[in-house]
Order: C-alpha cells, then sequence, then structure tokens
C-alpha cells in the first residue's frame, strides 16, 4: 500500500508503509517511535497507550517490524492512529544474536542516513536485508555488509572496487582508498591506501552489487577483510559513527 492522504475535516491524516527503527518510553504508557517510511522519510510519532498490556498494536511497534500506519499529524510530533503488520521480522531476528547486532547496526546506519532526506530505495533496502536476517537467507555479516555499501551508495556515496579511480586502469585491483571511496592501482597508490587480497575485492564488489553466489562462496579470511573495510568505510561517512558496529558479532 502506498503513500495517502486523508482529509478529516480537522487533522490532516496520512498513511505510509514504515520499519520500526527505534523505540522510547513517554510517561507511563505512551511510546516514542523513530520510523523509515517508504514515501515521507523519516517519522517520528508518539504511540499512545501501547505499553499497556491491553494494547492493539503495542507489538507491531518494536523494532525491525514493517508495517502499513496512518498518522494524525501534530505540532511536534505525529501521532500513531491505527498499525497494520506487513512483515513481522523481529522476533525471529531477536532470536539469533548475530541477527540481531547486525539488524541494530542497519537501523542505526538507517536513521543516520536518512535524517535530512530519504528515498523509497533506502526503505526498500532496508526491508529487504531484514527479511533476509530473520529468513537466516544468507550469513548475516554479509547481509549487514552488503546493506551498509548499497545504503551508502543510495545516500551519495558509492564505492567503487573495480577501475583505477585515477588514471582508469582496468581492474581487478587490490588497493582501496577511503577517503576516495575506490580501488587504484600499484601505480596511483597513496600513502595510507589499503591492501587487500584479491578474494577481498571481488566480494566487495560482489556485496555491493548483490552477486550472492559469489558471496557465499567467499574464505572466511576475504570475508573478515571485507567487513573490516566496510566498517571503516561507513564510520568514514557516518558523522560520529554507528555505536553499534563494535557490537556485531561476526563468524
Amino acid at each position: 500500500m502506498g503513500l495517502g492522504s486523508l482529509d478529516t475535516g480537522l487533522v490532516p491524516v496520512y498513511r505510509d508503509e514504515a520499519v520500526v527503527l527505534r523505540t522510547h518510553k513517554l510517561g507511563e504508557a505512551d511510546r516514542i517511535v523513530t520510523l523509515l517510511s517508504r514515501y515521507r522519510g523519516q517519522i517520528r510519532a508518539v504511540a499512545k497507550g501501547v505499553r499497556r498490556t491491553a494494547s492493539k498494536f503495542g507489538s507491531r511497534l518494536e523494532p525491525f517490524m514493517v508495517v502499513d500506519a496512518q498518522f494524525y499529524e501534530g505540532k511536534n510530533l505525529d501521532i500513531v492512529n491505527q498499525v497494520e503488520t506487513i512483515g513481522s521480522y523481529g522476533g525471529s531476528i531477536i532470536d539469533d544474536y548475530g541477527a540481531f547486532t547486525a539488524a541494530n547496526a542497519m537501523v542505526e546506519a538507517a536513521e543516520r542516513l536518512t535524517m535530512e532526506e530519504s528515498s523509497p530505495q533506502q526503505y526498500l533496502l532496508l526491508v529487504g536485508a531484514l527479511r533476509s536476517l530473520a529468513t537466516k537467507e544468507h550469513d548475516s555479516s554479509l547481509i549487514l555488509d552488503s546493506y551498509l555499501l548499497r545504503a551508502l551508495a543510495i545516500a551519495g556515496w558509492a564505492p567503487s572496487f573495480d577501475d583505477c579511480a585515477r588514471c582508469e586502469a582496468k581492474g581487478p585491483h587490490s588497493v582501496f582508498v577511503m577517503q576516495v571511496g575506490s580501488v587504484v592501482c600499484q601505480e596511483c597508490k597513496p600513502i595510507g591506501a589499503i591492501s587487500m587480497s584479491a578474494g577481498t575485492t571481488a566480494l566487495l564488489g560482489a556485496l555491493l552489487s548483490g552477486d550472492w553466489e559469489l558471496a557465499e562462496s567467499s574464505k572466511p579470511s576475504a570475508r573478515a577483510n571485507a567487513s573490516g573495510i566496510v566498517a571503516a568505510y561507513s564510520q568514514w561517512h557516518i558523522e560520529r559513527g554507528l555505536k553499534s558496529m563494535p557490537h556485531v558479532e561476526r563468524a
């Protein structure tokens, strides 16, 4: 269900699909919910009474849940009025520590990358990544690293793991320059650049493009090196870094 607006005659009302990024308590029974919606970007809204046991939709507004929700527009915070579940991923993710730590890093990155502006692509990417974690479609570390590379690319910081960024010499190349977000050849290698194995370079390219067959066949050493590079690249572009990253469980 897509974006919709309703005219109640009094208070503006709208609907949108959204992923619950995080929540925190408000008063004795309410909760403030931060969501990434498909069409409106980030939404911060009050969910009234959801911490009471009799709440109709409290369990639907937990982190990692994907919902179709209706909101009343407010002066400071909107108010959640109706919630229907689209994807119930929270339970499966929370039961797996590796998936849980990866999902925490994902929703933190999503919140930071969409604070000023977002797009349907960011929403769809996050939904797909959470679904993959919940269904154990791939290794959780691979899903996280692929998500981060692609989310950064959508935000305008697309890395490149093919040709040299300086002289355009055809790849593959085994040197990555963090500041440029690209590989370079040995002749163009600056001081402080990161040297990578051919397997690591290939894996990073596969994670960015979504080549899961290649990614799943990668060696543990390549995965470990790729994860380090993805983490460093994410920290480089996301202001103040991601607090969840040190807690991510790696295989």
